[in-house]
């Protein structure tokens, strides 16, 4: 699928790089990515022994990953504002220093709520660093098939972020202890701060005066990121403290409440302000498929977290796997990346958009249908790992297909706002959805077994696979099939040539 490719001038010091640096460099951004998934998978084999040496139940432990997941999510509008409106690579190398220095304290942590905090601190980071390598990787490759293959392995970096980050994770849990885990990932921030400091440009734009630069700061919508953030929070909290303190009581039908009023605030203010200053500009939601491909970017990641947490602690607490068995057994989530990802952006070439995200859908709900009979060890081999290959097979299509369209139906000079857009619907979906997973879990547990057993686990499964039907209908429905289809070269080198010049030139090619 074709990007667009014009930007502003200033960018045009990205494009101009020598082929050589401008790899390398992507190779660096790319890790970003992989950093994104790779924070939170690298976890799920280090969460049943963190729960136990800080006292952190099996309901609290979501927010090892929905602490990190959330500010991502809510804060990384604010990001993608800060890449179109200042210098991406310093908002990059602030992204980068923030997500290492606090990962860094969070190795040296051993109470919960100070653990949470901190993992709350690294999706700072994520929320300003990822918005911003997009941005720079959509610069740095205007020519629309480059720019498309770049954005796909900017996708396929967030599958392999997947998959390491489980085996890492084992082994450093196996052989060393869980601190380990946030050393690596302050680790990998730091890597990225060099290579980015060292070989991406610095453009500069026109001086700016006082006026220039207030206007521009109003820009970034701090009210509409604050009514964001509190309402995601809240909704999370209501959501984990509905299976331990009851559905009924205020402690989470309060949250819920004024949750639902935040973000109701954060749509009606978006409304209100000049579209310019809008976090989610509302132009957005009336281009063609935009709102069903932002729909569609919650599932990937959270259906790997989702079935993840389901399956980390039971496996490792009531089966008594070791951590490096744990992961082996979830290799299938990961490895098929390698290929479904080249291939999904070569059937977008042949087939329609709508027809494939339809497939990617079904082969979810397909691999989602087996995991509830998942229920022993004895289990695994016919319908634990032939529901991970078939589902996220599908998974990796519906990822693929939308990190690269999510680009295709807008505009260049917004590639900072969608990216961001694009990465808060993708980490708000697994926040959101893993959350609410491991909360029916808790509450058909209390009543039907304790937490060793699996029908709360079954329950969720059926409410993932429900999750999955409702949006494949939505698709169907709703869905476009009118998303454009790549230009050939020569008609893009010729775009800006007078017409008779351009239709004598194109009879010639």
């Amino acid at each position: 699928m074709a990007l667009p490719t014009k930007g502003p001038p200033e960018d045009k010091e990205f494009s101009a790089l020598p082929t050589a640096r401008k790899i390398i460099l992507l190779i660096i951004l790319c890790l970003a990515q992989f950093l994104d998934t790779f924070a939170i998978s690298a976890l799920f084999a280090a969460i049943p022994q963190i729960s136990v040496q800080l006292g952190i139940s099996d309901g609290d432990s979501v927010w090892l990953i929905s602490g990190y997941q959330l500010t991502f999510a809510s804060l990384m509008l604010g990001g993608g504002r800060l890449s179109d409106l200042y210098n991406p690579k310093y908002n990059f190398l602030a992204g980068a220093a923030i997500l290492a220095v606090f990962s860094l304290a969070g190795g040296f942590v051993r109470k919960q709520i100070p653990l949470f905090i901190l993992r709350a601190l690294m999706g700072i980071g994520a929320a300003v660093n990822v918005p911003s390598a997009l941005y720079i990787i959509i610069h740095l490759f205007p020519d629309p098939t480059s720019q498309a293959n770049a954005v796909a392995l900017f996708g396929i970096c967030g599958a392999l972020g997947n998959v390491i980050g489980l085996v890492i994770g084992a082994f450093i849990v196996n052989w060393a202890t869980w601190p380990w885990i946030f050393y690596m990932f302050a680790i990998f921030g730091a890597v990225l701060f060099t290579g980015v400091l060292i070989l991406c440009p610095s453009p500069k734009g026109a001086p700016l005066s006082a006026l220039d630069k207030a206007k521009r700061f109003k820009r970034l919508d701090m009210i509409g990121v604050f009514l964001m953030a509190v309402g995601l929070i809240l909704f999370i909290f209501g959501v984990t403290s509905g299976s331990t303190t009851g559905w009924d009581s205020a402690r989470c039908l309060a949250p819920f409440l004024i949750s639902f009023i935040f973000l109701i605030g954060f749509f009606f203010w978006e409304a209100r302000i000049p579209e310019e200053m809008a976090a989610i500009p509302p132009s957005l939601w009336r281009v063609d498929n935009f709102a069903i491909i932002a729909g569609c970017a919650t599932m990937p990641i959270m259906w790997w977290a989702t079935v993840q947490l389901l399956y980390s602690w039971i496996w490792q607490n009531v089966y008594g796997w070791s951590p490096i068995m744990t992961a082996v057994r979830f290799l299938p989530l990961g490895v098929l990346g390698f290929i479904m990802s080249p291939l999904t952006t070569s059937l977008q070439q042949r087939f329609s958009n709508k027809w494939i995200l339809l497939v990617g859908h079904l082969l979810v709900i397909i691999g989602t249908a087996l995991f509830p009979f998942g229920d022993s060890p004895q289990h695994y081999w016919r319908f634990v790992f032939v529901g991970f290959c078939i589902g996220t097979t599908g998974v990796l299509i519906v990822y693929t297909i939308v990190s690269i369209d999510i680009f295709a139906v807008t505009s260049p000079e917004q590639a900072g706002v969608v990216g961001s857009i694009f990465n808060c619907f993708l980490q708000l979906g697994s926040a959101a959805g893993s959350a609410i997973a491991t909360s029916i879990q808790t509450s058909v547990d209390k009543t039907h077994g304790g937490p060793t057993s699996w029908t709360g686990r079954k329950a969720a499964f059926w409410f993932l696979f429900a999750l999955l039907v409702i949006e494949t209908v939505c698709v169907f429905v709703f869905m476009h099939d009118t998303l454009p289809r790549p230009k050939p070269r020569i008609e893009e080198e010729l775009t800006d040539i007078p017409e008779k010049e351009h239709t004598d030139k194109l009879e010639k090619a």
